[in-house]
Formats: structure tokens, C-alpha cells, sequence
């Protein structure tokens, strides 16, 4: 048997990101406030991922929507320039390219004012078998985000991904309060890993506990939760263990794409098929590297320099 033709296949949502560098606070209405630098970058969890698997060396491939547009055509050309494989990235000529801008204010938390756009139109319907077999993992970001991605639909591709042996990986996007339950039962039990943020889980489970939260997953079906909690670091449950994990101290940028770059870690912790602590602790490094710099991407490190980094600078992985 020949071996899969790319490391990972990364399916969801791909944006064209506006980011800011901190300003000292929100401007009032009417109010004026300058930034040291806007940029343009990639976004969306499946962009982010896929690049960063790519800066990792690993072969990776993505499937989305973008718009017939300057975005699109950015994002695409950004995407391809970093070593992802973009074959299989559709264009909308009735939607444009989604798009989110992304607010740094000094000490707080990023903000996001957000468009759906084409990603709307992403259905995964367009992945086929033969994309899902031609990979080791699939990854899916955004899921919940549009109701246009099923669960009917996602379920028949992790169907296909376990038939096919591939390891199923599902990430979430919950913008608002919503009945999630309903898209997350029939695919959580097809999901072979996990990865909700706790404030995610909270919405979605209405625990404040991410080890609840984690449970309630687990009751549901997945395989294995990994629930990240920013800079409280990550807790791993599944059939045989309780994990909890620190996370590598940090003089934070911006930490746009910090959750992708987590999954993206993890990811290549699963390719080497290492230990779920040494997982942690992969994806709590590339996290580390994405916050130094604006933008989701930018910072993160290089293959030398994840192992390097993991080498010099111990983080406890605590078994509960």
C-alpha cells in the first residue's frame, strides 16, 4: 500500500485577517486612535493550521471557500508561498472572501468583528473520499460557525476518515450562544480528538469547569478532549488518563491564531506519534511562538527550533 500523499488535511474556514497592533485602549465613538501597524495575514482555523503544520515541514493540505476577490487571491498565494498544497481550495463568485478584523488593546484580550462570506458556503461536500484517504489526519476548524456545515455532512466525512484509518481531528468556532449539542452529538463520537478552547466549552456545555467540560464531551462520544485555557494552559481526558499542563511563560504580541497554532502542534505531536504529555507539550510550544509576533502565523517557529525549544525549557504535565 502506497502511503498517504500529505500529513494532514486541513477542511474549514479560511479569512483574510485585518490585525492591529495594541493600542492603549478602544476608542470612544467618533474617537480616533493610532496604531503602531495594521497588516494583512491569513486567518481562519484551517488556514492557520495548515501553514502551520507547513512551517513545521510537514505536508499539508487545504480544503475551503474563498471569494473571487483581492483576499482570496491573497490568501490563496500565502497559503501556496508557506508550502501548503491549495488544489483543493474552491472559489465563490456570488460570496467574497471571509474576512475578520482583529482589535489589540494593551493588557486585554483580542477582539474580532467577523464575516462569514464564502465560508458560508463551505458545506464539505466538496471533500471528497479520495481527498480524506489521501491524508494521515483530518483536520476540521470552524465547525459550528455556519449551519451550512452539517452535521450530516461532517459525520459522513469522519465516517469515511475511520474507515480509511485516518485519525479524525475536530475543532469548533462558537460565536454566539446557540443549541451546539445538536451539531456536536452525531459527529463527537466519529472525532478521535477534541479541541475546544474553555470558553467555547462553557458556551457550549454551560460548565465553568474545563474538567466538566471535558467529561460532558466525553459522555458524548469523543475519543479524546483536549481543552485549552489560555494562560492557565490545557487539560487532556480520555479512556486511560487526566492530564493538565502548564504553559511556557510568554511576553504576549498578539495572540491571534494561539489555538490554532496549539492544534497545529498537537498535530505534529500525534505525526511523530509521540506521548499525549509530549503532544502538550508541542502544541503549548508552537502557541508560545505564535503569540510573539502580530498575526496568526508570523512567529511560529521551525521544526529545529519547536524541538530545540521543547529540548531547553521544561513545562510540567501533571497526571491527576
Amino acid at each position: 500500500m502506497s502511503s498517504p500523499r500529505y500529513d494532514c488535511l486541513c477542511a474549514g474556514i479560511i479569512v483574510a485577517d485585518h490585525v492591529c497592533k495594541a493600542i492603549d485602549h478602544m476608542p470612544r465613538p467618533g474617537e480616533l486612535v493610532l496604531t503602531d501597524e495594521m497588516s494583512l495575514t491569513i486567518g481562519g482555523c484551517a488556514s492557520n493550521v495548515a501553514a502551520d503544520l507547513a512551517r513545521l515541514d510537514r505536508r499539508a493540505a487545504i480544503a475551503g471557500i474563498v471569494g473571487q476577490d483581492v483576499f482570496g487571491q491573497y490568501v490563496e498565494e500565502s497559503l501556496a508561498a508557506s508550502g501548503v498544497h491549495c488544489e483543493y481550495i474552491m472559489k465563490s463568485d456570488t460570496l467574497p472572501t471571509s474576512g475578520s478584523f482583529v482589535i489589540n488593546v494593551q493588557g486585554e484580550d483580542r477582539r474580532f468583528i467577523h464575516s462569514v462570506a464564502a465560508n458560508s458556503l463551505f458545506t464539505g461536500e466538496t471533500v471528497t473520499e479520495e481527498q480524506i484517504r489521501s491524508c494521515r489526519i483530518l483536520y476540521l476548524g470552524g465547525y459550528c460557525l455556519s449551519e451550512e456545515l452539517s452535521p450530516e455532512n461532517v459525520a459522513r466525512m469522519f465516517e469515511v476518515a475511520r474507515a480509511a484509518g485516518v485519525i479524525t481531528v475536530l475543532d469548533v468556532v462558537t460565536p454566539k450562544a446557540a443549541d451546539y449539542w445538536s451539531m456536536l452529538k452525531p459527529v463527537l463520537p466519529l472525532s478521535d480528538y477534541f479541541l475546544p478552547n474553555n470558553d467555547e466549552g462553557e458556551l457550549i456545555t454551560g460548565e465553568t469547569d474545563p474538567l466538566k467540560q471535558a467529561e460532558a464531551f466525553r459522555e458524548a462520544g469523543a475519543n479524546s478532549v483536549i481543552i485549552t485555557c489560555g494562560g492557565q494552559g490545557s487539560l487532556l481526558l480520555d479512556a486511560e488518563r487526566l492530564l493538565r499542563s502548564e504553559i511556557y511563560p510568554v511576553d504576549l504580541v498578539d495572540g491571534t491564531g494561539s489555538g490554532d497554532a496549539f492544534v497545529a502542534g498537537f498535530i505534529h505531536g500525534l505525526l511523530e506519534e509521540a506521548s499525549p504529555e509530549d503532544c502538550l507539550r508541542y502544541g503549548s510550544a508552537l502557541g508560545h511562538s505564535c503569540v510573539r509576533a502580530t498575526g496568526a502565523t508570523a512567529g511560529i517557529f521551525t521544526r529545529s527550533e519547536l524541538n530545540q525549544f521543547v529540548a531547553a525549557h521544561e513545562l510540567r504535565v501533571e497526571t491527576l
